[in-house]
């Protein structure tokens, strides 16, 4: 399939090319805009009836990052980093424009995260930030983000089953709303002045409550619902000043419709969007959801509401929602079919959709289905042409969201009988070359795979008896103390590394570089008296790319950035084939760290489940049958590492809380192959073998008893950020026997907790859990810190262990 960006428009419609041009002052320390390279003016009919339901925000090579994080670091003024942001939207604004994209969104751009960007709207500001009214600027918006010297953080989570994290609103009955930030119109307003009509994209007001958690102090048990009545004058007044501006259209995200609700959850929808019903007179609105099937109840309810014009289904993961729509649609109403994956890379089946879209048309009326993207293309990458490392054939498979604002389009004109033959015959070559290929399929690792079947892969002996044995050979203090893995990658070692790969250095300098880091990691952690090492992963660029990139079955791109959390990106592998591991992957490194200390030192690897999950999968297969082949490679290396001597492997898990289904009748399928995948990892090794996980950024309450069946020695786990919500499961009488570490403190934020802050998070942790379990480690790895804040940090981590273990022996 050729491929298509805003450079091979051509074939589409009658397109001719203009220039954009965008000088910048060569003293401006923004990154430079080459990548707005091409805009189109049509000469042919444009609009179709097509959507964007968002759009990815860090831009092609990642300018927002660079910009967010030179600001961070007081290289760059407000203005420069306003300046980049305005530049971004502007781009995106015009490459959808250009591309006939007739609804358009605007305030999908962040600077940090759109829950985020509504809590700022509303008002809702913890005390602790000292905000006192006005509009919201950096210094709140970006404390409330990241923490600052004095104060922590807000809570991070995941968004939904996405690698996406969002700022949790922590909200009480004494919150006092009001209208805070005026984003939302100032974007609109942005784009109109750039001569584009765009729709204002509004988190709902249902599903940011549904998402929000009672603040600090506040009962548990308090019903955040309760706030609706005091949140939706604020939103009356941004959709007043939207019509105001001369928007005609609003969107409203409202994915928790996709969750299983109860009946006076989703009585508060008919509630609110009745209650703006006025409000939103003269407006068209549309209510958004993502990521699953909604339910029937749901259906029903959504599909009655007054004063809504138009409804956005996700057909790609809620291929369910087809028949709730065939059952009945409502009259004169618009169907936003999102039809165009906007979570995997794949080309889309475009004969396929246009079949579903024509079906739809025949129940909900011809000029009433508009064709759209399933999600937000917050959660894929950025534009196919920057990516020059790619093979030709593998290139034709994927559309990344510049190649999916093309196919929506496609879809629309074809829909309106202006079919494109040339682009949909070059499509569906490209899916009978994917079909056919002889590199997606390996009879051998199939056949392995299979033979998995009639065995549970649970190790030998039970736990207690192996952390006996483990004890006898590690001889570990009380509460031992670890780290989760990586250390802070300098721009030294990101250069040595880049050096590398680009054959700039050699080999032999490249490994002895390596060496010195982790000496120098080593060094440092002795010195601090930590009693379980790490190497502190110099070698590496990414926790799943590291491995991909060793793995058969694995691509790579070189731009392939999507948005974590922040300013944080990943940079997922293209998983397109059968995995195997050809070679060993770790043990070389590992071997070589353990030579330089006596203290144990931990083989770090990424498991089969996050690496799936962090991943583009391939979708010609279940999920489970690549998860288990990717259990068999790392189950090697396992292996491996025990007969190199290494006694400790952890085995991270962070991303499996995060694969779990929104619908709770398909999470018990989900687990069990999920926690089948990683016992399948090391159920080869000995009771002296100790076996560490490590997961993070989720609720794991609702999944205790899963994370109990993988049946890992010690896991290490989030928890302090949260405000140590995992504890709770404890108190609540689970009962938990292996070894077990909840995080005493955020590894996200740049704050340096003290001594006292941590011995009391340990405290509260021997309130639930036996001290001959308890573990002492940081949330999360330390890759994005410096060492200025992680010596400290770990210093005073140390002494709170050595306090607490000093009054436990008092106490005996």
């Amino acid at each position: 399939m050729r491929q298509v960006s805003l450079h091979s428009l051509a074939p589409f419609c009658s397109l001719r090319p203009t220039f954009l041009s965008f000088s910048r002052s060569t003293a401006t320390k923004s990154p430079s805009y080459s990548f707005l390279r091409l805009s189109f003016r049509a000469t042919a009919l444009r609009a179709m009836a097509s959507h964007i339901v968002g759009y990815p925000r860090m831009g092609p090579k990642r300018e927002l990052k660079f910009a967010l994080e030179s600001f961070w670091d007081g290289k760059s003024s407000e203005e420069e980093l306003q300046k980049v942001a305005a530049d971004l939207r502007s781009a995106i604004w015009k490459q959808m424009a250009d591309a006939g994209i007739k609804y358009i969104p605007s305030n999908t751009f962040s600077y940090y995260d759109q829950v985020l960007d509504t809590t700022a709207m509303l008002g809702a500001v913890p005390p602790r930030y000292g905000w006192n009214g006005g509009e919201i600027g950096f210094d709140v918006y970006f404390s409330m983000a990241r923490g600052n010297a004095s104060v922590p953080a807000m809570e991070m989570t995941k968004w939904f089953d996405t690698n996406y994290h969002f700022i949790v609103p922590e909200l009480g009955p004494d919150v006092k709303f009001s209208y805070a930030s005026h984003k939302a119109v100032n974007e609109y307003k942005e784009a109109k002045a750039l001569g584009i009509e765009t729709v204002p994209v509004v988190i709902g007001p249902v599903s940011y409550l549904l998402l929000s958690k009672p603040a600090k102090g506040v009962e548990k048990s308090f019903s955040v619902l309760c706030l609706i009545d005091k949140i939706l004058p604020v939103y009356k007044e941004v959709i007043a000043e939207l019509k105001a501006a001369g928007a005609t259209w609003i969107q409203f995200d409202e994915p928790t419709l996709v969750l299983d609700l109860g009946s006076h959850q989703l009585q508060a929808f008919t509630h609110a969007y009745s209650e703006l019903e006025s409000t939103l007179s003269d407006l068209q609105v549309l209510v958004e959801t993502y990521f699953a099937d909604v339910t029937a109840e749901a259906y029903k309810m959504l599909t009655s509401l007054n004063g809504v014009s138009g409804f956005g289904f996700d057909l790609v993961r809620g291929t369910k929602s087809l028949d709730l729509i065939k059952g009945g649609f409502p009259s004169g109403k618009f169907l936003f079919a999102g039809v165009v994956d906007g979570r995997n890379i794949w080309a889309n089946d475009l004969t396929s959709s246009l079949h579903i879209l024509q079906a739809l048309e025949a129940i909900v009326g011809k000029d009433k289905v508009v064709v759209s993207t399933s999600c937000s293309l917050l959660h894929t990458a950025v534009d196919l042409v920057n990516e020059t490392k790619l093979d030709k054939e593998l290139k034709s498979w994927l559309a990344f969201a510049a190649q999916k604002v093309l196919e929506v389009n496609a879809l629309a004109k074809a829909l309106v009988g202006q079919k494109d033959g040339a682009f949909f015959s070059s499509n569906a070559t490209a899916h009978a070359s994917r079909k056919s290929s002889p590199r997606v399929t390996n009879e051998a690792v199939q056949k392995a795979a299979a033979a998995l079947k009639g065995s549970d892969h649970r190790r030998a002996t039970n736990v207690s008896a192996r952390l006996d044995a483990q004890q006898k050979k590690l001889n570990l203090p009380l509460l031992p103390t670890t780290t989760i893995g990586s250390f802070p990658q300098t721009m030294d070692l990101r250069r040595v590394r880049r050096e590398y790969k680009a054959k700039k250095i050699s080999e032999d300098d490249y490994v002895n570089s390596i060496k010195e880091e982790i000496s120098k990691v080593v060094k440092i952690q002795e010195e601090l008296d930590i009693d379980v090492l790490v190497h502190g992963e110099p070698e590496r660029n990414d926790m799943v790319e590291y491995f991909g990139e060793q793995l058969s079955g694995f691509a790579f791109t070189v731009n392939g950035w999507v948005q974590s959390y922040g300013s944080r990106c990943v940079k997922p592998p293209i998983i397109y084939g059968d995995v195997s591991r050809p070679k060993a992957m770790t043990v070389f490194w590992s071997s070589i760290a353990q030579s330089m200390t006596k203290r144990p030192m931990k083989g770090m690897l990424t498991g089969p489940v996050t690496i799936l999950n962090w991943s583009f999968v391939r979708n010609d297969q279940p999920r489970h049958e690549t998860c288990y082949q990717i259990a068999l490679a790392i189950k090697d290396e396992v292996e491996d590492l025990e007969k190199a001597g290494i006694t400790v492997i952890q085995i991270d898990e962070a991303a499996l809380r995060e694969g779990l289904p929104l619908r709770k009748s398909e999470q018990a399928f989900y687990l069990d192959w999920a926690v089948h995948s990683f016992r399948i990892t090391n159920c080869g090794v000995q009771d002296t073998t100790q076996i560490h996980t490590h997961m993070c950024y989720s609720n794991f309450n609702d999944i205790i008893h899963s994370i109990i069946d993988m049946d890992a020695d010690v896991i290490t786990i989030e928890n302090s950020r949260s405000d140590e919500k995992l504890l709770s499961v404890f108190r609540e009488g689970v009962k938990y026997g292996a070894g077990i570490g909840p995080g005493v403190y955020d590894i996200h934020s740049p704050r340096i907790p003290s001594t006292e802050e941590i011995a009391d998070r340990i405290n509260k942790m021997l309130a639930v859990l036996e001290s001959n379990i308890l573990w002492v480690n940081p949330d999360c790895g330390l890759k994005t810190r410096k060492y200025s804040e992680v010596k400290p940090a770990l210093s005073n981590m140390v002494a709170a262990a050595k306090l607490i273990r000093t009054q436990l022996a008092s106490a005996k």
